[in-house]
């Protein structure tokens, strides 16, 4: 038992010179092609194996014959051992080479291509996640694309805008001035409307600014729909007046949210004020709430005959607007893009779908937290005050274009 002992620590000590020797060849080598280090890697094995079995010979523990016979031994393994580690190496340099040149055009051309040669499981693994990579790159250079044609577009328009009403201004500011002006009293009113209007612009984009930037400040508070909603629909109530259409708010149920009052306010003020102004005289314009599978689901109906189905993707985006409202008193579009902005700054979304005669959009916002304490529970009660309705004047002669 002592002799099988020493020869396995002679072994052990011949066998961990050559590792130590392997391993500062491969510090060395560190920076080196793969290959050569597989061919280290194979070296170390038989020179292990050759060294610990001189170092049991030198104890006398074999004799010459079986020394020779052990050494022929390692040799051949040598022979075979030594090209098989370059040949993998070579494989594998090979392999990762086909990777980067892929890699590099991905970088060149945005798209990944994965290698077709049959690589490792590591290097299949990088492959795969280089093209998730490539996909999701590609999925954010079309937004940026898009987003990018979307403030172009924006520009233009807003250009558009306000080239009109500043022409307008500068042309009463000269009758005025020069004396000239029939009737000064209208040219000052006319001239406070096309300023409020463009404070109107600026405050939108004052607001989208905040939103794209993500500093669009919230105060969340428990707020009853019916005190929303007829709010909303008593401010916009002269607006349907004028229109011809009638708000109807009668689908709005006794549930409450947890928004920022003064932000969702404005989102049902954009929404119905789109509505009305697309909506022919004659027309209704109906506001629903209550709750759905997701959450609070508050919707607004118009009559405007229903949106080309190639534009439903495009309504919410920033400076859009269909070719049917590039008359006044259209907006710049800017406010559905502001109506998407506050909904997702709340956690919600903002849809728009066509229905029989017209279109409706829905706000999805979460559920209050205390709803999800518990199946039985009973949401609390908000203070009940039925949505104004106003009753519409006498239709106006005309249909207001959007």
């Amino acid at each position: 038992m002592r002799d099988y002992l020493l020869i396995a620590l002679y072994a052990f000590l011949g066998a961990a010179a050559s590792g130590l020797l392997g391993a500062a060849v491969l510090r060395l080598i560190r920076r080196r092609s793969l290959t050569a280090s597989l061919g280290v890697v194979a070296g170390v094995g038989v020179f292990a194996m050759l060294a610990g079995t001189m170092a049991v010979a030198q104890a006398m523990f074999l004799s010459a014959h079986d020394l020779r016979v052990v050494t022929t031994v390692v040799a051949m393994a040598a022979v075979v051992s030594l090209p098989t580690a370059l040949l993998l190496g070579r494989r594998v340099v090979a392999r990762s080479r086909e990777l980067a040149d892929a890699a590099r055009h991905f970088g060149d051309a945005g798209a990944f291509a994965a290698p077709t040669t049959p690589a490792t499981a590591e290097l299949a693994a990088l492959s795969r996640e280089l093209a998730a990579t490539s996909a999701r790159l590609a999925d954010s250079r079309e937004r940026e694309r898009a987003l990018e044609a979307s403030r172009r577009e924006l520009v233009a328009w807003i250009s558009h805008d306000l080239r009109t009403p500043l022409a307008g201004l500068r042309a009463m500011s000269e009758a005025l001035e020069d004396g000239v002006a029939a009737d000064p009293a209208r040219y000052l009113r006319q001239i406070r409307t096309e300023v409020e209007r463009l404070n109107d612009m600026v405050g939108d984009l004052f607001e989208l600014s905040r939103i794209h930037a993500g500093t669009l400040p919230l105060s969340p508070a428990r707020i009853s729909l019916y005190d929303l909603v007829g709010d909303a629909l008593a401010g916009v109530g002269p607006l349907a007046r004028e229109h011809g259409v009638r708000l109807v708010g009668d689908g709005v149920r006794p549930v409450p949210v947890e928004v920022d009052g003064k932000e969702m306010s404005r989102v049902l003020a954009n929404l119905l004020v789109n509505a009305i102004r697309r909506t022919p005289a004659d027309g209704t314009v109906a506001v629903a709430a209550g709750r759905g599978p997701e959450g609070v689901v508050l919707s607004v109906t118009d009559g405007c005959g229903g949106i080309p189905e190639e534009d439903l993707p495009r309504v919410f985006d920033t400076g859009w607007r269909g070719t049917d409202a590039r008359t006044p008193p259209a907006g710049a579009g800017l406010g559905l893009a502001i109506v998407r902005g506050i909904v997702e700054a709340h956690q919600g979304r903002a849809t728009v779908r066509n229905i029989p005669g017209g279109c409706r959009f829905e706000v999805t916002l979460p559920a209050p937290a205390s709803w999800l304490s518990g199946p039985g529970r009973t949401p609390p009660s908000p203070r009940r005050r039925r949505p104004a309705a106003p009753s519409p004047a006498r239709p106006a002669a005309g249909r207001s274009r959007p």
